[in-house]
């Protein structure tokens, strides 16, 4: 059996991944028909079929799971090698992918981003913004962001904001078209703007605390989004009442665009946390990225 060709292997991992000709390709710059063309001929020199295709997707094989298990770690080593070699260099530099929630970007990292990416000009940093938990490890980010209780423990884990609390806001001009509610259960009486993690989860159902008893409520509305910045943009425009973080809405509460209720039935929840998976040899720009967004009170 002849031996596979390096670019053919990795081109193999972007396609097994991605599930994707279309988004493999976009990754390695090179045209779908040519991936394509390129894993037929990897698995005519194999002898073994790795892909499964059909007319809207492509997936591995069980052979193909077996060969894209054993290979992704591999190649996975010689990229952090070849990225520690920037410790060579007089600056860091490389990209760094980072997969975090567009509240946590716009209240922790937006603060400090442009005196971080001035600092280090030969880093280049992607924010995915993804509300949907996403496996650092099996999707090659460096990093993601999530409160500190939804981290594994077999990761490390970087504060990077205070606790935090949510808030129940709407306009005034919708708190006077449909009253104020007094308790969390009056809820359901009133239109509440949904946010939806994941596109096959559930609706988050909203956390409230008194007297040391925790519970939720399922409110009812219109409109469910994704992200929490729609969320805080349709309580401005009088849509519903919306369920956000506090520092969010701060500013527009003191402009009076937003009215705060509820405020002593919202828990505070553990701060906003840097985490990624244990590494031998971080590198000069990944460390340089933790220690600018670390928290420090």
């Amino acid at each position: 059996m002849k031996h596979a060709k390096i670019n053919d292997l990795q081109a193999f991992i972007a396609v097994a991944q991605e599930q994707s000709f279309t988004k493999a390709a976009a990754q390695l710059g090179v045209t779908p028909s040519a991936l394509s063309h390129a894993m037929r001929v990897l698995e005519q020199r194999l002898g073994v079929r790795l892909l499964a295709r059909t007319t809207r997707n492509v997936a591995p094989t069980e052979a193909g799971q077996r060969l894209l298990q054993s290979l992704a770690p591999l190649f996975e080593q010689i990229a952090e090698q070849v990225e520690a070699l920037g410790e060579l260099r007089d600056k860091p530099a490389g990209t760094l992918r980072i997969t975090c929630t567009d509240d946590a970007i716009d209240l922790y990292i937006r603060p400090k981003l442009k005196t971080f990416l001035q600092a280090y000009p030969d880093i280049t940093l992607e924010l995915m913004v993804d509300y949907g938990f996403t496996n650092v490890v099996e999707q090659r980010f460096d990093a993601g962001i999530r409160m500190g209780e939804s981290i594994s423990k077999d990761m490390i884990a970087v504060r990077i904001s205070p606790d935090w609390r949510l808030a129940v806001v709407a306009s005034p001009e919708y708190f006077a078209a449909h009253g104020i509610p007094q308790t969390p259960h009056q809820l359901t009486e009133h239109h509440c703007l949904n946010i939806r993690h994941r596109p096959a989860g559930s609706i988050y159902a909203w956390e409230f605390e008194k007297d040391g008893q925790a519970f939720t409520v399922k409110g009812e509305g219109q409109l469910v989004v994704n992200s929490i910045m729609h969320v805080l943009n349709s309580a401005v425009d009088g849509i519903g009442l919306g369920y956000v973080p506090y520092a969010l809405a701060a500013p527009l509460i003191a402009e009076g665009r937003l009215q705060e209720v509820l405020a002593d039935w919202c828990p505070y929840f553990q701060g906003f946390h840097l985490y990624y998976p244990n590494r031998r040899q971080p590198s000069p720009a990944f460390t340089a990225f933790v220690e600018a967004m670390r928290y420090r009170p």
